[in-house]
């Protein structure tokens, strides 16, 4: 999983979210697998698998300093994930006596899994306070404005006078069912994740079980009964509410851009994007790009669907698709929600123009 998104620092600007990014970065994924390590470690010499002594030297290899990234991404396209890269420079740090120690019982897919959903669960925060932030956003323009007549437009045709307080409305009002959803998915999503080679937990003395929820617990994260290698649903629901807030986002950000045009003029912009041919424009930048960017997700939505089919015991290549998909939804969906906000701070006026001579 990275951050780096979009392939372009120009466009990255306009449709990624820097936050997001350094969540997901490699740094942060670092340190977050290095966690893991030393959570399962603890666990380890709790239940006595381990010493002391081991589990304590283990305990003093795990720092990110000096680990060698470029080593780490060469080890990504040879493994095809890093932890066996990062395991190598790790016991090249730790006497051979205590080597049995490390990562004792875990797999790759362990320690990526967990880290995965811990940064998930720090972007949930992220998500949940810019959603209040919206929410306070578009109240507070609906006091200004509500009350003002609008128009109201059935495909995109003059229908029956509404007000901006319904517009508004129609914008708003979901953020709380997504506030909602989030708050019900996230129990499902932030799951420690520990099943061993081929998810069984076994090889353990019979204390798989007691060693995952011990993991979960020093983590923060729920401990299922089973390991979810190849059980998927937690993050396919994951990205289809990202997908839900930046296309109802969309939605809005469409509206602006209708009620700005020429000859409609029922919504003021502070400030709108110049144009490289005609000084007179103020393109609705900011709205054309929420309209992009639920697009966006919903196109991505089908591949985190397709990841689903994890086969057998683990699978390379659903996991893999993941990475590539999951992240770049999370960016988007960060993207949206600070455009929206900025959008609506920038609103001056609302409703239909008033007459000429009124």
């Amino acid at each position: 999983m990275t951050g780096t998104a979009f392939g372009s620092q120009w466009l990255g600007a306009l449709v990624s979210d820097a936050e997001i990014a350094a969540r997901l970065g490699d740094d942060r994924q670092l340190d977050d697998m290095l966690m893991v390590e030393r959570a399962w470690t603890d666990a380890l010499e709790a239940a006595g698998q381990v010493p002391a002594e081991s589990a304590a030297a283990v305990r003093a290899v795990l720092d990110p300093e000096g680990i060698d990234r470029a080593a780490l991404a060469l080890g990504v396209v040879r493994d095809g994930v890093a932890v066996p890269g990062l395991l190598a420079q790790l016991r090249a740090r730790l006497p051979e006596a205590h080597h049995r120690a490390l990562h004792r019982g875990l797999t790759s897919q362990d320690v990526v899994d967990t880290a995965l959903v811990m940064a998930l669960r720090d972007l949930c925060v992220v998500f949940e306070d810019r959603i209040a932030r919206l929410s306070e956003g578009l109240s507070a323009l609906r006091l200004r404005f509500g009350g003002n007549p609008l128009m109201g437009r059935t495909r995109m045709q003059a229908a029956l006078p509404v007000t901006v307080a319904d517009r508004i409305a129609g914008w708003r009002l979901p953020l709380d069912d997504h506030a909602a959803r989030l708050a019900q998915l996230r129990p499902r999503l932030e799951r420690a994740q520990m099943g061993g080679p081929v998810g069984t937990r076994d090889g353990l003395d019979g204390q798989g079980d007691a060693l995952a929820a011990d993991m979960a617990a020093r983590l923060g994260l729920a401990a299922p009964d089973r390991a979810w290698h190849v059980r998927r649903d937690g993050l396919a629901e994951f990205a289809g509410w990202l997908s839900l807030v930046s296309g109802g986002l969309g939605k809005m950000g469409h509206d602006i851009c209708l009620m700005t045009q020429q000859g409609i003029g029922t919504v003021t912009l502070a400030a709108g994007g110049g144009s490289s041919a005609m000084a007179h424009k103020a393109n609705p930048v900011a709205a054309e790009t929420l309209v992009a960017l639920g697009r966006f997700n919903a196109v991505q939505l089908g591949a985190m669907h397709a990841a689903l089919e994890h086969e057998q015991e683990r699978s390379g290549a659903a996991w893999t698709l993941e990475w590539m998909v999951l992240p770049q939804m999370a960016l988007a969906t960060g993207a949206a929600l600070r455009h929206a906000e900025t959008l609506t701070g920038g609103i001056t006026f609302m409703g239909d123009p008033p007459a000429p001579g009124a």
